[in-house]
């Protein structure tokens, strides 16, 4: 593999890593503030499993770019449906 292609697959796996971390604090911040727990908790999920393999990756500096494809396309799908996902698993636990 190329430098450059190294250097982005390092790159966009430290990104995708760090947005999931962020995201799965978000979520357990709005649920301190009052938001659904259980839609929010259902929904960070998958973000905690990117940034626990995501932690592995950068503690073994051992990068695979089926990362960074499931990364892109978890995130996108997310946050395309979050808000319709959100209220559907709201009103199917109430």
């Amino acid at each position: 593999m190329s430098s450059n292609s190294q250097r982005y697959l390092v790159l966009i796996s430290k990104i995708i890593f760090f947005y999931s971390i962020f995201y799965v604090i978000m979520k357990i911040l709005a649920m301190f503030q009052g938001a659904w727990v259980m839609p929010n908790l259902i929904l960070s999920l998958p973000y905690l499993v990117f940034a626990v393999v995501g932690g592995f990756m950068v503690k073994r500096n051992s990068y695979h770019w089926a990362y960074v494809i499931a990364g892109a396309i978890l995130i996108s799908i997310v946050r395309y449906y979050e808000q319709e996902w959100m209220l559907q698993l709201h009103n199917y636990f109430q």
